[in-house]
Order: structure tokens, then sequence, then C-alpha cells
């Protein structure tokens, strides 16, 4: 390995064996070595989500779930709601305890029917722990109200954590997002791209914080049926909006990584042609 001086001050290697100088000035390895493909993954550019795009049998590429179908399709909003309507209706007809059970049934009865038309069956899953937790504090309390405590008190925990993760500079919009797409964590080290899920994740800190303050209000004045009307209307369609804000800030932070990484990729080849250019004139010079 020798050393050759320029005219610009910068020192480049050459190597014996004809190694390309270009590639070590772009950082100690060429496109063989994966060093433009480190870059790739860290930008988390649009490579990263079609590399993660996984062909079916017949070699088409099977289109990524939109957010509504991760959370259960329009099916999914209105199971969730079934539960609280059949509480509150069998707790005024029949009273606490056939309220509690009714409730109880009409979650497996979903899960089931789910099941059986092979629909995504986490939701459902996931609702019918919610119900079960909420039924077992209807008991307990002894009060049709209760049903609503968990939700009340897991929307101020939520509201905390989110406000947290802005806090320590880790967003969760950001961080679960990117997670679940597989595009790895590089958006942190974009500052335009923190900041949209900064306020993504904030919207979403406001939809809880918003849940807790009222429904908490309704639980103090004994407002058992408003507090499941509030339950369903500041649900999905209150998170909705939320996503919203998601969206946003996800696709305007694939845009900024995606300039980023083309100024880059422009970059590392003007590189190249000016140390190419400096080269070919070392050796003209030589013969």
């Amino acid at each position: 390995m020798t050393e050759h001086p320029h005219d610009d001050g910068v020192r480049s290697p050459t190597s014996d064996d004809g190694t390309d100088p270009a590639a070590s000035e772009r950082g100690g390895g060429g496109r063989g070595d994966g060093g433009d493909n480190v870059h790739r993954r860290d930008a988390g550019g649009p490579d990263d989500a079609e590399s993660s795009a996984v062909p079916d049998p017949d070699g088409e590429t099977t289109p990524e779930p939109t957010l509504l179908e991760q959370m259960g399709g329009v099916s999914g909003l209105v199971y969730s709601s079934v539960p609280i309507v059949v509480f509150v209706l069998a707790n005024a007809v029949l009273g606490l305890m056939p309220a509690i059970w009714t409730a109880l049934g009409s979650a497996v009865a979903i899960t089931v029917l789910r099941v059986v038309r092979r629909e995504p069956v986490q939701p459902a899953i996931s609702g019918f722990f919610g119900v079960a937790i909420a039924a077992f504090l209807a008991y307990r309390t002894g009060s049709a109200k209760g049903f609503f405590l968990f939700g009340i008190w897991a929307s101020a925990v939520y509201f905390g954590v989110l406000v947290l993760s802005v806090v320590v500079r880790w967003p969760l919009a950001g961080v679960v997002w990117n997670y679940l797409n597989g595009t790895g964590m590089g958006w942190r080290r974009d500052r335009p791209s923190r900041f949209g899920y900064d306020v993504a994740t904030l919207a979403l800190a406001a939809v809880f914080a918003a849940r807790f303050v009222v429904q908490q209000w309704l639980y103090a004045e004994d407002y058992t049926g408003w507090l499941a009307f509030a339950k369903i209307a500041m649900g999905y369609p209150l998170y909705g909006l939320a996503l919203l804000v998601v969206v946003w800030a996800v696709r305007r932070s694939d845009k900024r990584l995606a300039e980023v990484l083309h100024t880059a990729e422009e970059t590392d080849a003007e590189i190249e042609a000016r140390l190419r250019a400096k080269y070919g004139e070392a050796s003209a010079r030589g013969t």
C-alpha cells in the first residue's frame, strides 16, 4: 500500500493489487464489499421496504395490510363496541351480574365468529381479555361503572408512556411503526423525521389524555350510560384521527430519507468521478 499526494492536500491510498481508490474514499469498502448497502439500511430508504416484501407462491408480491386492516377492519370497529352496548343494556334490564356474563358471552361469540369466518383473530382476542378485565373490576367494585375503570386508567398510563418517549427522543409512533415494517431506526438520525414522529406521538398522547379526563369525570359523577357512549365515541373514531397524523409523519419521514439517500448516492458518484480523473491525470503525467 502506498500513499500519493494530490494538489488539494488529500492523501488517498492506492493498492498494488489494483483496488479502486474511490471505494476507499467512500469508507474503505466498495459496492461489492457492502459499504453502500450498509448506508442504505441505516438510512431506512425505500429499498428496505422492497426487500421486506415476501412474494406469494405465484411470484406476486403480497401487499402489506393497511392500518385499518391491522386493527381488524371495519368489522373490528363494530365488534369492539358490541360487548360495551350489551353490558349497558343488560345492566339496565337484568342487573349487574347478568350484564357481566352477557358481556363475556358476547366477547366469546365474537372471537368464535372471527375464527369461523377466517378473519384476523388478534383484535378479537385482545378485546376478549379487555372485556374480561373490565367484567372482573365491575364484579369486584359491585358497580356497573367499574366496567370502565380499567380503560380509564389504561388511558392515563398510555399518555404517560407516550409523552416520556418523546422526552427521551424515542417517539413511540416512529419506533413502533418502523419496527413493525422492518425499516430499522435510521430515521432517528434525521432531525426532521424525528420531529414528525414527535408530533404524531403527541397526537396519540392527546387522545389518551382526552379519554382519561372525560371518562374519569363521567365515572366520578356516576354517569354509566354516558361512560359507555364516551368509551365508544372516543375509541376507534378518535384514534383514527390521531392515526392520520401518524400517516403524515410516516410519509414525511419516508420522503425525507429518500432525498437523503439520493443525495448521498450523488455524492459518492461525484467522489468516484473526481478521484478517477485525478488518478488518470497522474498516470498520464507518469507516462
